[in-house]
């Protein structure tokens, strides 16, 4: 909002507390552990961040990080026209690369529980500007299946052609005129590149934008009337508080997208990462019922194929992530058989999903004292993702990094070491 880099935020927190008398330590790296919610700042950090931001002390106290920090904006709601606006503020800011835009918990799970008892309006047909070629959407359609099915290592190369079709699609529902069958399909083409784009954003770190990605996915996906595409949108917003260590915020998220996704294949992956919410909770009883659900609904019958965003949902996927939730609930037996179960199950193309796989696999050698094996696999996550740029696998590594540290003689440890200096 101001312009500011995080180099110029942690050189105006220092001189706030030289003006004070005292000293701070912050640097761009501690910001960027803030912004990405790997570390919290504590209560004097708070102080002098509030000064800068000419934010009253009394909201900071009141409110908790990060949710006094000016533009940690709520989402807009659900309705007629509201898709254009969700996507535009998602493109713009991925432009403006603003930091501290996050949402508060209380609004994605407003949003999800509006997205759960409201039915989408009618789609009109709309009448202004130039007619949407239908040709140009056939093509427009067949470019963002190939560009969303694109493997990690191929997709990193794609950003900027997924952000240029998401940004034509926009337009065309903005500007164009059509009828509300080719209004769907645009909405629905929306959905699906926007949900892809905030997958590559989140995968780099990029929490915020790729939670505005996943805000104008599910607009779009609500407008378009596709009820498993929405559910899955908010499944993967849930995923994202998960991972930022807002476990609670995602249980109530899946909880209402739950009463209305319809697809077993989709159940099943909201099922899970239901469960990894509540283990991460520490709640072992619901998050088992909830690894139960998940493989009824993964073997049931359904008449439809799987929806495209859940297709690659599978019985690996199913047991290394019921793995990794026995190693949060203090299991590291049980997940260290369910992680290489899986693991093994894991198509070879996956090469992203093998990476994050061996990572658990390290965790739980880890948690059994297996020195040299949590070593192995490490080291091979990590030049899996270095090779294929994936830079969250590679902070999924470099979390583990520390408890290695006082192994330096074991098998395996000074070359992961190395590694990971140089990553």
């Amino acid at each position: 909002m101001r312009g500011w880099s995080q180099t110029d935020l942690a050189r105006k927190i220092r001189k706030t507390a030289e003006r004070r008398g005292l000293r701070s330590g912050t640097v761009k790296q501690r910001i960027s552990k803030w912004e990405n919610g790997r570390a919290n700042p504590d209560d004097d950090s708070q102080d002098l961040l509030a000064e800068v931001f000419d934010t009253d002390p009394a909201l900071v106290r009141a409110l908790g990080w990060p949710h006094w920090v000016p533009g940690y904006d709520s989402t807009l709601s659900l309705g007629p026209g509201s898709t254009v606006p969700a996507l535009r503020e998602a493109l713009k800011l991925s432009i403006d690369r603003r930091a501290f835009l996050g949402y508060t918990g209380a609004s994605l799970t407003g949003i999800a529980l509006q997205w759960a008892v409201s039915e989408p309006s009618a789609m009109a047909d709309a009448r202004g500007g130039s007619r949407v070629d239908a040709n140009l959407v056939d093509m427009l359609e067949d470019h963002s299946v190939r560009l969303t099915a694109l493997a990690t290592e191929q997709r990193q190369h794609a950003a900027r052609l997924l952000d240029a079709h998401l940004t034509t699609v926009t337009d065309l529902i903005a500007d164009g005129r059509y009828s509300s069958g080719m209004g769907k399909r645009l909405h629905a083409l929306a959905a699906s590149l926007s949900q892809t784009v905030g997958w590559y954003r989140f995968d780099h770190g990029r929490h915020a934008s790729a939670a505005r990605f996943w805000h104008g996915a599910l607009h779009s996906a609500h407008a378009s009337g596709d009820r498993d595409l929405g559910a899955g949108v908010l499944s993967d917003l849930a995923y994202q508080a998960t991972w930022l260590r807002d476990p609670r915020t995602a249980v109530e998220i899946l909880e209402h997208a739950l009463t209305r996704v319809t697809h077993p294949t989709a159940r099943s992956l909201l099922h899970l990462r239901k469960a990894r919410a509540h283990a991460a909770l520490g709640e072992s009883a619901v998050c088992n019922r909830s690894l139960a659900a998940a493989e009824r609904e993964l073997g049931a019958a359904a008449g439809d194929p799987s929806p495209a965003w859940c297709a690659w949902m599978s019985p690996s996927d199913l047991a290394v992530d019921s793995g990794r939730c026995q190693l949060d609930l203090g299991d590291p037996r049980k997940a260290h058989q369910l992680i290489q179960e899986g693991t093994g199950l894991l198509p070879h193309a996956r090469t992203k999903t093998r990476a994050v796989f061996r990572t658990y696999e390290a965790g739980a050698f880890l948690r059994s004292g297996d020195i040299d094996q949590a070593a192995a696999a490490a080291s091979e996550a990590l030049t899996m993702a270095n090779r294929i740029g994936a830079p969250r696998c590679v902070a999924l590594v470099r979390d583990l990094v520390p408890a290695f540290t006082g192994h330096a003689s074991a098998e395996g440890v000074p070359e992961l070491l190395k590694l990971a200096r140089a990553s």
